[in-house]
């Protein structure tokens, strides 16, 4: 993570001291307090930058505090259409608002200002997605794919994250963090999600042996509490190298463009749905930390269910 005030260099004048301190400050509280991951911290950061930028621009000067203590409904409300008007989608505002919200309560929560004008905006409406799971049986392909004995050892690497994925319904990072003291070597293993949340998670003897499989080819010595899966030249693998794995496959199976390393994990939890799992069980297994989050899973088994009934009954 990088924070405000390194991104932002003296000579932009678009921050003063004061307000890129309190910008450090705040990102530095969201990592500790909130648990919350690099990536997303960026996110928060380059969503607050985008404010700063307006304002500085329609200030003709560097962004203060004083300056958020002062914005109003109706300046806020330019900022979100100028958005608009970069092709921004609702999606991205929706985030860029709720981060922006939350950097304004922690000024608060520390006494530096107060402006509660940002939570009188009503955020955009957002269409709620349905997850694109694969089918059982594109799933299983896709993690079969690397069940020779005589893979090289980048390809039985990308099999065993994938494997984690479907196997055991992990995010691409959870996967990628994992380390040979934190690896799977029994039928469960204790997974550190978002927010520092930690949740056991089963593990089937598929997965157990492909990380094996991984561990005996990799050509790098792999320490207890470095990272278990390596890149190419031996550095921690980035996730777009999975993302890339991914790709490939979908051309080699013929996979639609939504088959994507996370749409794995969404494959784990639909597949467990369809075949009886309580959803409160797939909450856990998930990391999920509200029951809304999992409830969107019983709307693909529904689409599902009414396109095996649209198929099969003689009246459909």
């Amino acid at each position: 993570m990088t924070d405000l005030a390194e991104r932002t260099s003296n000579a932009d004048d678009r921050i003063d001291r004061p307000l890129a301190a309190a910008a450090q400050a705040w990102s530095h509280w969201l990592g500790d307090q909130r648990g919350l991951a690099p990536a997303t911290l960026d996110v928060y950061q380059r969503d607050l930058r985008q404010l700063v930028t307006w304002l500085a621009v329609r200030e003709g000067r560097a962004a203060t505090l004083q300056d958020l203590a002062a914005l109003d409904v109706r300046q806020l409300r330019a900022f979100l259409a100028s958005r608009r008007r970069d092709d921004v989608g609702s999606r991205t505002l929706a985030r860029s608002l709720s981060g922006l919200r939350s950097f304004f309560r922690w000024l608060e929560l520390e006494g530096i200002l107060v402006n509660r004008r940002l939570r009188l905006i009503a955020g955009p409406k957002v269409p709620r997605g349905v997850p694109k799971p694969l089918t059982v049986d594109r799933a299983t392909a896709v993690v079969e794919g690397g069940a020779s004995v005589h893979l090289d050892w980048i390809a039985a690497r990308d099999n065993a994250v994938l494997m984690l994925l479907y196997g055991c319904g992990l995010r691409v990072a959870e996967a990628l963090s994992l380390t040979p003291r934190t690896a799977p070597d029994r039928d469960v293993m204790r997974i550190t999600g978002k927010g520092n949340k930690e949740r056991l998670v089963p593990v089937l003897p598929a997965v157990r042996e492909a990380i094996a499989r991984y561990m005996r080819l990799c050509p790098y010595a792999l320490e207890l509490d470095e990272p278990l899966f390596r890149g190419a030249k031996g550095g921690p693998l980035d996730s777009r190298i999975v993302r890339l794995a991914m790709e490939h496959l979908r051309e080699e199976l013929s996979l639609a463009p939504t088959a994507t390393p996370h749409a794995l994990r969404h494959s784990y939890a639909t597949h467990l749905l369809s075949a009886g799992a309580d959803l409160r069980q797939i909450q856990e297994l998930l990391g999920h930390a509200s029951l809304s989050t999992t409830q969107v899973y019983t709307e693909v088994d529904r689409e599902r269910l009414l396109a095996l009934y649209n198929a099969a009954h003689p009246r459909a």
